[in-house]
């Protein structure tokens, strides 16, 4: 079973192909159907021998489609301070992007 760790987002994630994998949105336009390269891998594994980058694995690349587009379930952010009439609410929500890995070269 081949699998690579690729770096994104400021994130690391161990992908084999055919996986489905929420990741960071990244920045610029982009829509549903892009292909998206991924060059920083830092680790391949094809089964037999495994190669370690230091940090990054100079021609090795990683191919995506992406699949889809959205925003993780609202996280509320709350501050109080007890005794003093201070309470501010918040919510956030994360955007993300769902890829499929295609391949790994």
């Amino acid at each position: 079973m081949e699998f690579a760790v690729i770096k994104t987002g400021g994130k690391q994630y161990k992908v084999s192909k055919g996986d489905l994998v929420s990741i960071e949105k990244i920045k610029g336009e982009y829509k549903v159907g892009d292909k998206l390269i991924f060059d920083q891998v830092l680790l391949v594994d094809d089964g037999k021998d495994t190669t370690i980058g230091t940090p990054i694995i100079s021609g090795a690349k990683v191919e995506a489609e992406l699949v889809q587009i959205g925003r993780t379930r609202k996280v509320l952010v709350v501050k109080y301070k007890q005794k003093s009439r201070y309470l501010r609410r918040n919510g956030h929500r994360q955007p993300f992007f769902k890829v499929k890995i295609l391949s790994i070269k």
